[in-house]
């Protein structure tokens, strides 16, 4: 409900929208499931009021026009038909022509009652002040409470203070010069004040709580698109990253197998066969890696995310296929494997990083190189050591420029960083060759 819900008789459906100057946010609509279980005149009362905040926000300055017009009607109409004498004292001196100008003064300013409550209260203060004195009291001076009532709703509480002064003072003075209207009129106008000011601090309060709630719910909602993007250029991150080394690696297995089987072919038949042979098992492990990855994309394959990754397991066939490719590769494992297997993620990192570190060597090396792997368990880490002695004076060691400009690094250590890992990559000394070192805490680590 907006904050007009509570306003005086006549002013009732306006809502004070941002199209209009120094107006209130509008309440957020009920949504279709509160419609759906409210009562059926609840139901009709909201959309009649829905329907008058529209009109209200299309057009601010027509609703304005047509409150004033009201209550301008309603006190000329209390001037013609004398109904300001049944109010007014048995001394009044007020002449009637002053009497209709007060009537169309307490009435007419309330077409800015929204824009500028305040001046309107100023306005209004002498006129109460002569309607008073005069004795005439009109009763259209309660119309100075919907300016009040603006007022609580958006000003401080010192300058609805000083409002409630305007209103207050020319009614105590009333009755300071005639007694007996303390019982009448004073007190009447002060509770009027009171009601007014009261009915304006909640429906104040329930605004701000209900533009809070609409606050947060966009800022969720803002959140949950953010973390939404997050997760999507995080997953294809990963994907590129799967991608890269299923693809990468694969390849160069296969040009390594490709060159060594050309040049066999002129010399030794059976070695080209073996190596053609190769070729087509790695490219078949190719595809069916790649399969097991583009099916996670897949909505008819909700399984295929479950299919196993590679492991520690499966690292001496990976040495052995880019053996196959022609890079002798030496492994080693020093100190003993935990008593708790690594988490797959753990295994799959190392695997990767191993997978990527031999396949540089393959893309990279500018000599017959060899590589040597080597897995070091300590209580706390598994540390990966991978050289090469491939990268001469004019390979990427030197320039720093081949291993180091692709996804390949970067991949690495993406994944290292995935379980607080750190990983290493650079020429040896004396440009002797390429290392990729890889420190992995277990899964007891806290490191």
């Amino acid at each position: 409900m907006s904050d007009q819900a509570g306003t005086p008789p006549g002013d009732r459906p306006s809502d004070a929208v941002r199209t209009h100057p120094d107006a209130a946010a509008p309440a957020p609509a009920h949504t279709p499931d509160t419609h759906a279980t409210a009562p059926a005149l609840t139901r009709f009362i909201r959309g009649v009021l829905d329907r008058l905040r529209a009109f209200d926000r299309r057009r601010p300055r027509v609703w304005d026009a047509s409150v004033t017009g009201f209550w301008m009607v309603a006190a000329v109409l209390d001037y013609t038909s004398g109904g300001w004498r049944t109010t007014a004292h048995d001394d009044v001196t007020a002449p009637e022509h002053l009497v209709l100008l007060m009537s169309l003064g307490f009435s007419l300013p309330l077409l800015w009652r929204r824009t500028h409550p305040l001046a309107v209260v100023v306005l209004m203060a002498p006129i109460s002040a002569v309607n008073v004195w005069t004795g005439a009291v009109v009763q259209a001076s309660l119309l100075q409470l919907i300016p009040v009532f603006h007022l609580v709703l958006r000003s401080s509480l010192r300058t609805v203070g000083a409002a409630s002064l305007l209103f207050v003072v020319p009614v105590l003075s009333s009755g300071a010069r005639i007694p007996s209207g303390w019982g009448q009129e004073v007190v009447s106008y002060i509770w009027g004040l009171v009601f007014v000011v009261l009915l304006g601090i909640a429906v104040r309060t329930r605004r701000e709580y209900t533009e809070a709630l609409v606050e947060r719910a966009q800022r969720l909602e803002y959140e949950r698109d953010q973390q939404t993007k997050l997760a999507a250029a995080a997953e294809r991150t990963r994907i590129a990253r799967e991608m890269h080394d299923i693809i990468g690696h694969n390849l160069s297995v296969i040009t390594g197998l490709a060159d060594g089987g050309a040049y066999a072919a002129r010399k030794s038949p059976e070695r080209a066969g073996q190596a053609l042979e190769a070729i087509g098992t790695t490219s078949r492990q190719a595809l069916s890696e790649l399969r097991r990855l583009l099916g996670v994309l897949r909505d008819d394959h909700p399984d295929a995310d479950r299919t196993p990754q590679p492991t520690l397991d499966e690292l001496t066939a990976l040495i052995d296929r880019v053996r196959g490719a022609g890079l002798p590769v030496h492994l080693e494992l020093n100190g003993r494997p935990t008593p708790r297997p690594l988490t797959p993620g753990r295994q799959l990192t190392v695997y990767r990083v191993v997978q990527e570190a031999l396949t540089n060597t393959l893309k990279h090396a500018t000599r017959p190189a060899s590589a040597t792997v080597t897995l070091t368990y300590s209580r706390t880490h598994l540390d990966a050591r991978i050289t090469d002695t491939g990268t001469g004076s004019g390979g990427s060691a030197n320039a720093g420029e081949a291993p180091a400009a692709g996804q390949g690094i970067m991949g690495m250590r993406e994944r290292a960083a995935l379980y607080d890992g750190h990983l290493e990559a650079g020429p040896l000394p004396a440009a002797a060759g390429w290392q990729v070192r890889l420190r992995l805490p277990l899964e007891e680590s806290h490191a």
